[in-house]
């Protein structure tokens, strides 16, 4: 059986701060090559190659997404409306149920709106700076999502702020751990009440919808309709705004790329997917073994966490020639940013739509368009891969 870790192995993985992610990346490609399972101090085992990880992702028998669950005990349960925590079958009758606000037809349906929101944003821009997070890529998702959702758009400030403290989460850090849980509840009572609204006055709104919806011949609670909502805004919300400053600094650096799509538009979907291959907006995803296993040579016992690297695949040479490299035209587009089997993201179509909408507008809008030299940009913390901030210099086509 393989060795389960490398002498030279940190104790934990790095940071993206402060390079940016460099060092990150460095330890991502070493441990690829020299340890593709490794167990970390704690005990917990990270997975870096491909292959493996989709194997993983895969075998949800194996491999639960139900680490609130497992790793208490059982003494903690993840309500029914969080599908990023729920196993079979559970999680497929769930799935169905909130697919009816994600068909295809629908979320294209969606594009002129989101083409005029876009545009009104953009609007705003009156100098030859900005803030591309700021004025786009955080309220044109959480806008959309708002809508969706049937709460008022005017409150997005709001979700953002809500947002910002989620994702600013140290695990390790027990003041975090408690300020997450108040922003938690402060969410979930402010959803409570749209949600008694839709009760007694029916909506066609996603809101609506799973107020109506009945489970196994039961309706779902409170608690479970605003998990699925509170996750709906955060994980909605930080896809597509991390995917487009992503994109835009790939163009950055990458110059010849801006000037292809912009005298060909047909090329902007394959930027996008590029990008969400190259800088996927969550570096990793965890599940917790149900049983002993054995991955690439190396045998997990049964509960242990498994930290599923989604970046390290993706730049996996065994599977993307020049893996480290900017290609959009590049035939294999399997990237994992996504994941993959039954919790592949329901919400991968709308990403991609609200991706393409805006740096289309973007590209209609000004002639030239780079990152400030000048700037010195503040990432995310390790499980998010961009910038919480974005300043661009453009110029006006």
């Amino acid at each position: 059986m393989a060795d389960e870790g490398t002498s030279s192995s940190p104790g934990k993985p790095p940071t993206v701060e402060p390079d940016g992610g460099a060092t990150l990346l460095a330890w991502l490609a070493r441990m690829r090559e020299e340890c593709p399972v490794w167990r970390d101090g704690a005990g917990n085992v990270h997975v870096f190659r491909y292959e493996d990880v989709q194997r993983v992702l895969a075998d949800p028998a194996t491999f639960s997404s139900d680490t609130v669950g497992r790793l208490s005990g059982g003494a903690k349960k993840a309500p029914r409306g969080t599908l990023l925590l729920l196993d079979p079958p559970l999680h497929g009758k769930m799935r169905r149920l909130v697919s009816r606000a994600f068909t295809p037809g629908l979320i294209s349906g969606l594009e002129p709106w989101i083409t005029t929101l876009t545009a009104e944003l953009l609007d705003a821009v009156e100098a030859d700076r900005f803030d591309l997070v700021d004025t786009l890529a955080n309220p044109l998702p959480v806008t959309v999502i708002a809508r969706m959702l049937g709460v008022p758009e005017a409150d997005r400030d709001l979700f953002q702020g809500w947002a910002d403290q989620l994702l600013s989460t140290d695990p390790e850090d027990p003041d975090s751990v408690r300020r997450m849980e108040e922003t938690g509840v402060t969410i979930s009572a402010y959803l409570r009440g749209f949600i008694d609204d839709r009760r007694g006055r029916p909506q066609d709104d996603l809101l609506g919808t799973l107020v109506r919806a009945e489970l196994d011949g039961e309706r779902l609670d409170d608690e479970d309709i605003s998990s699925f909502a509170t996750l709906l805004l955060l994980a909605g919300h930080i896809t597509t705004s991390v995917l487009l400053g992503n994109t835009l600094m790939c163009l950055d650096r990458d110059p010849e790329w801006f000037e292809r799509i912009r005298e060909d538009r047909s090329l902007v979907p394959a930027v996008i997917e590029e990008t969400l291959r190259l800088r996927p907006p969550f570096t990793r995803i965890e599940r917790v073994t149900t049983a002993g296993t054995e991955l690439a040579g190396t045998g997990i016992a049964p509960g242990t966490l498994v930290h599923l690297w989604l970046l390290s695949a993706n730049l996996d040479d065994r599977v993307f020639e020049d893996a480290a490299v900017f290609r959009p035209e590049r035939a294999n587009s399997r990237q994992a940013a996504f994941g993959h089997g039954i919790h592949y993201c329901i919400g991968a179509p709308l990403a991609r739509l609200e991706g393409r909408v805006a740096l289309n507008a973007l590209l209609d809008r000004f002639a030239r368009i780079e990152v400030d030299p000048d700037a010195r940009l503040v990432y995310h913390g390790t499980n998010v891969f961009g910038a919480r901030h974005l300043p661009l210099v453009v110029k006006r086509a």
